[in-house]
């Protein structure tokens, strides 16, 4: 279940992550979404790691909106020196 939680939280913070994040990404609302589950589950896994968060429990809100945003800024770096 905690599985489905940190998708769903993953799916909401990825949008708030783009209006925190100064600049201008090109990116669809697909890559918003996978950036936002994945920072999502950054920090779950993350603060899991780290005593912050039980094992096998979703992160919450803002901590999965600021793995979103570090994954959003990561992204931004690495287009940046590629392009």
């Amino acid at each position: 279940m905690s599985l489905i939680i940190t998708l769903v939280i993953g799916l909401i913070a990825g949008f708030v992550a783009r209006a925190i994040k100064p600049g201008d990404d090109n990116m669809g609302i697909i890559m918003t979404t996978v950036l936002g589950v994945a920072g999502s589950f950054v920090a779950s896994y993350g603060g899991a790691a780290l005593g912050l968060y039980q094992p096998g429990g979703a992160a919450g809100f803002i901590g999965s909106v600021v793995g979103a945003v570090i994954l959003l800024f990561v992204v931004g770096f690495i287009k940046k020196r590629q392009g």
